[in-house]
C-alpha cells in the first residue's frame, strides 16, 4: 500500500494527466507505469496492470462524450480492435519471458520518440487509401497495438492516433477514434494481465474516480474545439524527460 501522502498526490496527478491525456486521444499508459514503478510498484505484476486498468478508464469516459458528439469513425476503428484484442494475450504471455530492464528501455526509448513527436507536431502525409486497404492497414496496426499493450502496458493512442491521421481523418476525429480503440486495448490489455494482478484496491478506486473526472473534462473541451497546441508542447517535455530519466536509471543500476 502506498504511503497516504504519496496517493493523495498521485490521484491529483492522475486528475489533472487524464484530462490533458484525453484531449491529445492518448491513454496515458506511457506515463503511468515509469511513475507508479517509481513509486515502488512492481512492474509486471502492479505497475503495467494499474497502468492499462487507468488507461481503459479515462478512455472509456472519454469515448462516452465523442460517441454523444457522433465523432468516431467506427468502420475504421473495427478492423484494428479485431486483431489487438486477439493479439494482446500474446503480449502478455511473452512479457513473462522479458526481463524488466529490456521493458523500461523499450519503454524509455518510445516515450523519447512521442515526446519528439508531439514537440514537432509531425503528422503524416494523408492519403486517399481504398476501403480494402484501409481495413488492412487497421488490422496490421491492430497486430502492433496487441503487442504493445500486451508487452509495454501502454494502450497504444500513441500509435493510433498517426495511422488514422494518415487515413484521412481529421485531428479531432482522430482523437477520438483513438479514444474508443484505446478502450478495447487497454481493457484486455487488463484482463490479459488479470492473473498476474496484485495491488489493493485502496489505490485503483481513488485513481480511477480521478480519471475518470479527468478525462471527462478534458473530453468535453476537445468537443469545444479547445486548440490543444500548447498541451501538446507541455507533455512532450514532461515525457522527453521522464525517458531521459528511465535511461538514466538504467544506466545507473548498470554500472
Amino acid at each position: 500500500m502506498l504511503p497516504i501522502e504519496y496517493l493523495t498526490g498521485l490521484t491529483v496527478f492522475i486528475l489533472f494527466s487524464s484530462g490533458l491525456f484525453s484531449m491529445l486521444g492518448l491513454g496515458g499508459g506511457q506515463l503511468y507505469v515509469p511513475i507508479l514503478y517509481w513509486l515502488g510498484l512492481n512492474l509486471k505484476t502492479a505497475a503495467i496492470p494499474t497502468a492499462l486498468l487507468l488507461t481503459a478508464v479515462t478512455q472509456l469516459s472519454s469515448t462516452t462524450t465523442f460517441a454523444r458528439k457522433n465523432m468516431i469513425a467506427y468502420h475504421t476503428a473495427v478492423p484494428l480492435i479485431i486483431t489487438t484484442v486477439l493479439i494482446t494475450p500474446l503480449g502478455t504471455y511473452l512479457s513473462t519471458f522479458i526481463a524488466d530492464w529490456i521493458i523500461l528501455a523499450v519503454f524509455a526509448f518510445l516515450l523519447l520518440l512521442v515526446s519528439a513527436k508531439m514537440f514537432t507536431a509531425w503528422r503524416p502525409v494523408t492519403r486517399n487509401y481504398s476501403r480494402n486497404k484501409q481495413i488492412l492497414i487497421g488490422l496490421v496496426t491492430g497486430v502492433i497495438i496487441g503487442l504493445e499493450v500486451g508487452i509495454l502496458g501502454r494502450g497504444g493512442g500513441a500509435t493510433i492516433v498517426p495511422v488514422l491521421l494518415l487515413m484521412g481523418l481529421e485531428p479531432r476525429q482522430a482523437a477520438a477514434t483513438s479514444a474508443f480503440c484505446v478502450t478495447f486495448s487497454a481493457s484486455f490489455g487488463f484482463v490479459s494481465h488479470a492473473a498476474l494482478f496484485s495491488i489493493h484496491w485502496g489505490i485503483i478506486v481513488p485513481l480511477a474516480v480521478a480519471a475518470v473526472i479527468g478525462s471527462q473534462i478534458g473530453s468535453r473541451l476537445v468537443v469545444n474545439r479547445l486548440k490543444p497546441g500548447i498541451i501538446r508542447k507541455i507533455f512532450a517535455v514532461v515525457l522527453g524527460v521522464v525517458g531521459i530519466a528511465m535511461i538514466l536509471q538504467l544506466v545507473i543500476s548498470w554500472s
